[in-house]
C-alpha cells in the first residue's frame, strides 16, 4: 500500500455535537477533519465557535449527535463503557487542556502528575514510570530538579510544559492541545510552540487549538477555520495565509496586521533547543 492509499491516523466526518439532545443546541455542525502523523494542524476560531468541543470529542469526552471519529481504523465515537473507556486510558491520544493551573492537581508534585497517565494505562513498574517521566520531562525542556515540586511553585509556562509532559509520557500517536500558549509571555510561548513543531517533525500528529493564526503561522502544516459550529475552510497554511476563500478567514487575517505583512515570507520556528 503506498503512502497515497493509507488510511489517515485521524478521520473526523461529519461530525455533529449538541446538548439537550437532538433537539437541543448544536455546538458543532457536520465537521470533517483528517490528520496524519507527522503532520501539525491548526484549528482557528472565536470563542464559542466549537474548537474545543471538536477536540473533545475526538478523545470521547462528549459524545456525538451524528457523523464519525475513526483513530488508527477504529470507529471510537461508536465505542461504549469498557471499549470507551479502554480507549481513553490507552494513551495513543493525548489533550493538553487550556489551564494549566486548574488541570494540574495542586496537591500531587510533578512527578506524580507526569506518571499518572501510566498509572492509568497501567505501564510498567515504578521504575520504568519514573524512567519514562523523566524523559517526558526533558522533552518539554525540564530536568529533573523539578520532579518534587508543586504546581504552585512553578512559572505558568513551566506548568505549561509539565501539561504537555504529561500528554506526551505515554508516547502518543496524537496529542491535541487546548490554546497551548494563550496565557503566555513571548519567550514562553516560542519554547512550547518549538516543543509542538519539534514533536510533529518526530512523527506525532498534532492538533493545536486557538483564537490567534499568527501563534500558528510558522509551525502549522493546515489549518483548519472554525465560525459557528462549522468548518468554513480546511487548507495547507501558506495557501490560507495567502489567499482565504471565506470571508471570516479574512475577516481573521485582517484582524493581524503583522500577518498581512509576513504572508511572503511566513516566520518560522527552529525546533533547535
Amino acid at each position: 500500500m503506498t503512502a497515497e492509499q493509507q488510511s489517515p491516523l485521524l478521520d473526523v466526518s461529519d461530525l455533529t455535537v449538541g446538548y439537550g439532545g437532538r433537539h437541543g443546541s448544536r455546538v458543532l455542525t457536520e465537521a470533517s477533519l483528517q490528520a496524519n502523523p507527522g503532520e501539525l494542524i491548526g484549528i482557528i476560531g472565536e470563542t464559542g465557535s466549537g474548537k474545543t468541543t471538536l477536540a473533545r470529542s475526538v478523545v470521547g469526552l462528549v459524545p456525538a449527535l451524528s457523523g464519525r471519529v475513526v483513530f488508527e481504523g477504529v470507529e471510537v465515537s461508536g465505542l461504549h463503557g469498557r471499549a470507551r473507556r479502554a480507549f481513553r486510558r490507552s494513551g495513543r491520544v493525548q489533550f493538553a487542556f487550556q489551564d494549566p493551573l486548574r488541570a494540574l492537581d495542586p496537591e500531587l508534585t510533578v512527578a506524580a502528575i507526569v506518571a499518572e497517565p501510566l498509572a492509568i494505562a497501567r505501564t510498567g513498574s515504578q521504575a520504568e514510570r519514573s524512567v519514562l517521566v523523566s524523559e517526558a520531562l526533558q522533552a518539554v525542556g525540564l530536568d529533573d530538579s523539578f520532579v518534587d515540586r508543586l504546581p504552585g511553585r512553578l512559572s505558568g509556562g513551566q506548568r505549561q510544559r509539565v501539561l504537555l509532559a504529561r500528554a506526551l509520557v505515554t508516547k502518543p500517536s496524537l496529542l491535541i492541545c487546548d490554546e497551548p500558549v494563550s496565557a503566555l509571555d513571548a519567550a514562553n510561548r516560542d519554547q512550547v510552540l518549538r516543543l509542538l513543531a519539534g514533536l510533529r517533525d518526530a512523527g506525532t500528529a498534532v492538533l493545536v487549538i486557538s483564537h490567534d493564526l499568527l501563534s500558528l503561522a510558522g509551525i502549522a502544516d493546515r489549518v483548519a477555520v472554525l465560525h459557528e459550529g462549522r468548518i468554513v475552510e480546511n487548507a495547507p497554511v501558506r495557501q490560507i495565509l495567502e489567499d482565504p476563500q471565506h470571508a471570516y478567514t479574512a475577516r481573521l487575517l485582517a484582524a493581524a496586521p503583522r500577518l498581512r505583512r509576513e504572508r511572503l515570507s511566513i516566520p518560522q520556528l527552529t525546533t533547535a533547543a
